[in-house]
Order: C-alpha cells, then sequence, then structure tokens
C-alpha cells in the first residue's frame, strides 16, 4: 500500500516557511545555473546567427580571425573565378573581398575604451547578409570617406550615432547611417569602403572573401581542392563554422565558470535541502510511526520523502528559472576573445536550458532528501510511537 502523492504536498504547505526559505536559496542555486547556460547560448546564437550555411569564408591557412587573415590579390582573382561561386541576378559574383581591422573607441558610459571592428565592404556584402537592413539613414557611397555603424556600436560608443564623425586611419569618417543586424555580432561592427579604408590603413591585401556557394553540398569537394592548391594559401570554412570557432573559446570559458559558481553554491543548497528533510522528518516522529502501524511499508515512507524532497527542489527550479527569464533584457559586452574586439549580446532561454534547470533542482533535491527519507523509512515502530 503506498502513500498519496497529496500527502507529500500537504507536508510542503503545512510547513510553508520553511518551504519558501528553502526553495529559495535552491532557485539561487538554479537562477546561476541557467544564467550561466543563458549566457553561453546568447554568446554562440549571436555569433552563429552572423553567418549563413550557404556562405563560404576565406581565411589565410591557421588564421584564427578574420583580424589576423590575409589574401594575396593574385590570390583573390583565382578565388574568385572558381565555378562553385553564385551568380547574381545582375550576372555579378554573389563574392565580397573585404578588410578587416580593429580601432579602439570610447564608450559613451565611463569613458573606457574597447577595441571595435571596421569592415571594409564592397557591392555584394550587402547581398550576402540579407539579414542586414538600414534602419536609418543611408548606405556610403563607394569612393568617399563614410561609413555606417551597427546598431548596437551607435548606441553605445562616442562618435558612432548617425551624423557623428569618427577619426581613424589617420581621415575623419562621417557616419551617414545605422544599420541593423538582429541578434548578430554585426551589430557590433562599422562598414564603409573597402578600397577608402584599404587606403587609409595602408593595407596592400584584403582581410578575407565570402561569398555564396552555387550548390552547398559541393562545399567539401572545393574546401579539398582548394585548399590542395600549391597556389593559394588559403583555408575555407562555412560562415556558420567560421563564427561557431569564434565563440568557442569563449563560450568554454563561461561554461567552466558556471561550473565552478554551481557547485560551490549547490553544496549549500544540498546541506539546507537536507536540514530541512531531517526537520521534517524530527517533527513528524510519531506520525510516521502511525503510519508504519497502519501497514504502510518502509519503501512507501521512504518514497514519500523522496517525493517531497523532489517536489521542494522543483519548486526551487521554478523560482530559478523564473527569475533568470528576466535576464533576457540585459544585453552585455565582452571581448571576443578570437579576434579581440567588442562583442554586444543577450542571454538566450530556451526549452534545452529550462528542462535542464528543472532537472538540476530536481537533482538537489534528491541529493538533500535522500538521507533523511532513508532514516524516516528505518524507524521502529514501537520507539516511534513512545515519542508522542
Amino acid at each position: 500500500m503506498g502513500i498519496p502523492y497529496s500527502y507529500s504536498f500537504r507536508n510542503l504547505w503545512t510547513r510553508r516557511l520553511t518551504t519558501v526559505l528553502t526553495a529559495s536559496g535552491m532557485g539561487l542555486v538554479v537562477f546561476v545555473f541557467a544564467a550561466t547556460l543563458m549566457l553561453t547560448e546568447g554568446l554562440e546564437k549571436t555569433l552563429v546567427e552572423t553567418g549563413s550555411s550557404d556562405n563560404v569564408v576565406l581565411l589565410r591557412k591557421s588564421a584564427n580571425s578574420e583580424v589576423q587573415s590575409g589574401v594575396e590579390r593574385y590570390q583573390a582573382s583565382l578565388l574568385e573565378s572558381q565555378p562553385e561561386v553564385a551568380i547574381g541576378a545582375d550576372g555579378m559574383p554573389l563574392l565580397a573581398k573585404e578588410l578587416v581591422v580593429l580601432i579602439n573607441l570610447k564608450k559613451r558610459v565611463g569613458d573606457k575604451p574597447a577595441n571595435v571592428i571596421i569592415r571594409g565592404i564592397d557591392a555584394a556584402s550587402l547581398k550576402l547578409r540579407p539579414a542586414v537592413r538600414l534602419k536609418e539613414g543611408r548606405m556610403p557611397r563607394p569612393g568617399s570617406a563614410e561609413v555606417v555603424a551597427g546598431e548596437s556600436v551607435a548606441k553605445r560608443f562616442k562618435g558612432c550615432g548617425l551624423g557623428e564623425t569618427l577619426r581613424f586611419g589617420m581621415r575623419d569618417w562621417r557616419v551617414v547611417g545605422v544599420f541593423d543586424a538582429g541578434a548578430t555580432g554585426f551589430s557590433s561592427e562599422i562598414w564603409g569602403d573597402r578600397d577608402q579604408m584599404m587606403q587609409a590603413f595602408r593595407r596592400p591585401v584584403y582581410s578575407s572573401m565570402i561569398f555564396r556557394m552555387r550548390d552547398p553540398s559541393a562545399f567539401d569537394a572545393y574546401k579539398a581542392r582548394v585548399e590542395a592548391d600549391p597556389r593559394l594559401t588559403v583555408e575555407a570554412k562555412r560562415e556558420t563554422q567560421y563564427y561557431l570557432d569564434q565563440s568557442e573559446a569563449m563560450a568554454t570559458f563561461l561554461r567552466i565558470l558556471g561550473l565552478v559558481l554551481t557547485i560551490i553554491f549547490s553544496v549549500g543548497a544540498v546541506i539546507g535541502a537536507t536540514i530541512t528533510m531531517y526537520a521534517a522528518v524530527a517533527n513528524r516522529v510519531t506520525e510516521i510511526g502511525t503510519l508504519r502501524a497502519l501497514g504502510f511499508q518502509r519503501k512507501s515512507i521512504l518514497a514519500s520523502f523522496i517525493i517531497e524532497a523532489l517536489l521542494l527542489g522543483l519548486c526551487g527550479g521554478v523560482l530559478g528559472v523564473f527569475a533568470a527569464s528576466f535576464m533576457q533584457l540585459i544585453t552585455i559586452s565582452t571581448m571576443n576573445w578570437a579576434s579581440f574586439s567588442e562583442l554586444a549580446f543577450s542571454f538566450t532561454l530556451n526549452f534545452s536550458i529550462v528542462w535542464k534547470s528543472l532537472l538540476f533542482s530536481a537533482v538537489m533535491g534528491f541529493v538533500g532528501g535522500a538521507l533523511p527519507a532513508l532514516r524516516a523509512s528505518r524507524m521502529n515502530i514501537v520507539e516511534a510511537l513512545r515519542a508522542t
């Protein structure tokens, strides 16, 4: 004969204050756990969504980012004539040769300096990135000292707003537009005419090339042929994979940091749950003896207290996930360790993080309630009834 589940619910409700305090402590741990996963997910989502699976990025071999890369002009000529390059509606190749450099700008709040990516683009750059749309102003005129800023950069850095002027490459650049790139890394960049920027920064080579595949399924064959060509010193990557690699180091660091913090906090939460459950056992000795006298078996008593501990953990999990969900309203910025530039991104909550957080909270409840439940199930009926 098993004890009804409602018995566990009623016991938690009877001890409301203790339940709330213990669940809050466990909720704090789940909050840290969920927030760390959300931070990592937000970083990866921002960088991965920056790319398209149909696009290919060409970099110098062994270069970790476009900032460190260089593609010679004669190599670019060979690469843009490859048959895998898609042709646009205007009959021109959907291929862009771009320049990527870092400059140092001061933030509007705090006046602290940070690195920002400057991207020199050509006519095909926007066609390859349909998610990018102009929000204010206009695009730079070819051959001019004009730039457009990503929405995130325009808000956070001095001189990057519409109509303002930036000084870099020993020239003044006027911001003539602000573009919206959604939740992608492009929102943290400034774009301008590639040829003008190559002159300003005295760069004789391109940083990277990007093009759309005529047939995306032919990528592996293209990659093998290009990387084996002795005339070329480039590496081909799908754009999505390139940006995923960019997030790897930072995401790994966040996971390790979150794991360490979660372990430290969870020890305290488990101890709190254990104390709560031991107190519940101590206050219900006679009740447990009565249940045993009525014919309930030891395993029923054990299951009842385990369920109670699991419910306590899940209450904490729900509180923690609910609190963590509000972190989606916050946008933070950090340095992209691959490119050494500042990247803005938001916390991202998804179903995977929710169930992992709730599972983690249930595990904490189970660990905290296992020993008290075992103690309750082993009580002697006569001794328990004498405690009246």
